[in-house]
């Protein structure tokens, strides 16, 4: 037949067998156990970005949970992905300790951040 190779039969066919020497067991299950252990920490949505001031490197946040000055948050959009702790809180240019929900906050961020970004507070436990 011409179109022999399309119809080769099962019986030709042989498998394989990849053998595995306790050396590589035992680091398959040295990363398995070091993957395990690394877990995410739990982020809660708080708000997200209305804007950027350049010179400044600051962003304002609308927030729809409450902010403290010393949190952890997450900046993520499109292309920001960044962690940084909240060293500076304003609101009407006039220093906060602790921001509420539905208010206009200004934060001092390390990156530029853009319209939309969402915000997360990070839970520490």
């Amino acid at each position: 037949m011409i179109f022999s190779f399309l119809f080769k039969s099962k019986k030709n066919q042989t498998k394989l067998k990849k053998k595995t020497s306790p050396k590589s067991l035992s680091i398959a299950k040295k990363r398995a156990s070091v993957s395990k252990a690394k877990k995410k920490p739990k982020e809660e949505l708080i708000g997200k970005i209305t804007h950027f001031f350049p010179r400044v490197s600051a962003g304002v946040i609308k927030l729809k949970k409450s902010l403290s000055l010393g949190d952890t948050i997450h900046i993520k959009g499109h292309t920001s992905d960044f962690i940084q702790k909240v060293s500076s809180l304003q609101i009407n240019n006039k220093p906060v300790k602790r921001a509420e929900k539905g208010k206009l906050v200004g934060v001092l961020v390390k990156e530029r951040v853009r319209r939309n970004d969402k915000v997360y507070k990070i839970k520490e436990k």
